[in-house]
C-alpha cells in the first residue's frame, strides 16, 4: 500500500475516533444534565397513593365505636324508621344532639373493614340493671347488624374477619365497655362471652369494686384478686381484656396476670398528652413484650395536650366566675361563656393523632399500634378526623412521615389480627381448664 493511501486510512481513522469521542462527551453532558434536572428527577412515592393502596390491601380494623350507645340514647334501642346507610342528618339540636358520625356510607369511604361495637352502658347503674342494660345493647347492635346483610356480618373470630374482608363487608364483633356489665359475676360473664362479647373493658370512668378506675379515685391499688381471675377467666374463654380508662396500677397488675395478649381498644400515649386515661411509657414496654396493641382515637381531650390544658382552665374560670357571681348563676354563665369565646377550646389535628402512633411506636414497636376511634362515643374530634370516613386522611400523613406501606398495613388491621388470633390460640389450649368459680352476691 502507497504512502498516500496509508494516509487516507490513517485521516479516516482519526475522524472516527475524534466523532467517537464527541459522542461519548456529549452523551455524558446529557446524562448529566437529565441527572440535575428536577423535572426529571425519579419522584418520591405518592403519600395518599401509598395510603390507599394500603388500606385496599389492609382495611382499618377499628377498636371502639359507640353507635349502639347513640341507638339507646337516640332512639331508645328502636331500629324502626332508623336509615344506618346515612346518618349525617341526624342532628337534633332540640335536644343537643349533633350528626352522627358513623354509617355504612362512610365506614365504605374510610376503609372500615372490621369493627369493635361497643355495648356501653353507663358505669352509674347498680349491678343488676347494668348487666340488664348491656344484653339490651348486644341485642340492638345483633339486630342493627343483621338488618344490613350486605354490607356488615356478625363475627367472633379472627376467622370471622377474614371472611368478612374477604366478602367486603364489615366484620362486626361486640365489646363490652366496663366491667360494670357483668354485674360482678364470673357466670354472667361467661354467658356475656357466649352472647359474642370478644372484649370488656375492665373499667369505665369509675372503679368496679375489683377494678381501679384511670378517672377516679384509687380504692384497690389496681385490682383485687377477683378482679385478677376476671382477666385468667377471660383469657381461658378467649375473650380480649381492654385496659382503655383503668388505671396505671390496673394496667400493671392486668398485665402481670396475663398469659395471652391484651389491647387497649382507645386509648393513647400519656408522653404527648398527660391524662390519666392515656398509656405511660412503662406499660408500653410491658405491652411489647406481652405481645398486646395500643388503638389510638381521635379525642382532643386525650390527643392534645393544651386541649388537656384547656378544660383544667375552663374548670378554674368556671369555679371562680361562681365565687363572683354568687346567687347569679346565669351572671356566671354569661361570665363563662364570655371567656370560652374569648379562649376557644384547642382541637388539634390529624398530625397531632399521627405523633401519637409514632411515639407508640418508637416505645413499643411497629407491632403494637392501632386505630380504636371512639366515634359516636364523643361529641368532639381532633380537627380533620370528623368520622369515620377520615382514616385515609390519617393513613397519609403517616405515610409522608415516612412509614411505609408494610408499617401502615400493620397498623390498619394487622396488628390486631395478630392479636386476636393469639389470644384464640391461647383459649384453644385453655378453654377446656376448669372455669374459675366465684360465689354468688345475692
Amino acid at each position: 500500500m502507497c504512502f498516500a493511501a496509508r494516509s487516507r486510512l490513517f485521516a479516516a481513522f482519526v475522524g472516527r475516533m475524534r466523532e467517537a469521542m464527541r459522542y461519548k462527551a456529549l452523551r455524558t453532558s446529557l446524562l448529566l444534565a437529565l441527572a440535575a434536572s428536577p423535572a426529571v428527577a425519579i419522584a418520591a412515592p405518592d403519600p395518599q397513593q401509598v395510603a390507599l393502596s394500603s388500606l385496599r390491601e389492609a382495611p382499618v380494623w377499628d377498636g371502639h365505636n359507640d353507635v349502639p350507645e347513640q341507638l339507646r340514647e337516640r332512639r331508645k334501642d328502636i331500629l324502626a324508621g332508623f336509615d344506618f346507610t346515612d346518618t349525617s342528618g341526624t342532628a337534633d339540636p332540640g335536644h343537643d344532639l349533633q350528626a352522627m358520625q358513623t354509617d355504612i356510607a362512610r365506614l365504605r369511604k374510610g376503609h372500615v373493614g372490621a369493627q369493635f361495637w361497643s355495648v356501653y352502658v353507663s358505669a352509674k347503674l347498680d349491678d343488676q340493671h347494668a348487666v340488664q342494660a348491656t344484653l339490651e345493647q348486644i341485642d340492638v347492635a345483633k339486630r342493627l347488624i343483621a338488618a344490613y346483610p350486605k354490607d356488615l356480618m356478625f363475627a367472633t373470630s379472627s376467622a370471622d374477619v377474614a371472611r368478612a374482608m374477604k366478602a367486603g363487608k364489615v366484620a362486626s364483633l361486640l365489646g363490652m365497655e366496663g366491667g360494670h356489665s357483668i354485674g360482678g359475676s364470673l357466670g354472667v360473664l361467661r354467658q356475656m362471652y357466649a352472647l359474642g362479647a370478644r372484649y370488656m373493658t375492665l373499667t369505665h370512668f369509675r372503679n368496679t369494686a375489683w377494678a381501679d378506675s384511670a378517672t377516679d379515685t384509687p380504692e384497690h391499688g389496681g385490682l383485687t384478686e377477683f378482679g385478677r381471675d376476671v382477666v385468667r377467666e377471660m383469657q381461658r374463654m378467649g375473650m380480649l381484656v381492654d385496659l382503655s380508662h383503668v388505671s396505671a396500677a390496673t394496667m400493671r397488675d392486668a398485665l402481670e396476670v396475663a398469659r395471652a395478649p391484651v389491647m387497649f381498644s382507645h386509648s393513647n400515649a400519656r408522653a404527648i398528652n398527660g391524662h390519666t386515661r392515656n398509656v405511660p411509657d412503662d406499660v408500653l414496654e410491658l405491652l411489647a413484650k406481652n405481645g398486646g396493641i395500643v388503638m389510638v382515637n381521635v379525642f382532643p381531650t386525650y390527643v392534645v395536650e393544651p386541649t388537656r390544658q384547656w378544660l383544667a382552665a375552663q374548670a378554674g374560670e368556671k369555679a371562680r366566675q361562681a365565687s363572683l357571681h354568687p346567687g347569679d348563676p346565669e351572671g356566671a354563665e354569661a361570665a363563662l361563656k364570655a371567656w370560652e369565646k374569648a379562649n376557644p377550646m384547642p382541637r388539634g389535628s390529624t398530625s397531632d393523632v399521627a405523633d401519637h402512633i409514632e411515639h407508640i411506636v418508637r416505645v413499643a414497636g411497629i407491632d403494637h399500634v392501632g386505630l380504636g376511634g371512639d366515634f359516636d362515643g364523643v361529641d368532639v374530634t381532633v380537627a380533620g378526623m370528623e368520622d369515620v370516613s377520615t382514616y385515609p386522611a390519617l393513613f397519609t400523613e403517616l405515610a409522608r412521615r415516612g412509614m411505609s406501606k408494610a408499617d401502615l398495613e400493620k397498623i390498619a388491621s394487622d396488628n390486631m389480627m395478630r392479636v386476636m388470633k393469639a389470644a384464640e390460640a391461647y383459649a384453644s389450649v385453655h378453654r377446656g381448664d376448669p372455669a374459675i368459680e366465684s360465689p354468688t352476691t345475692f
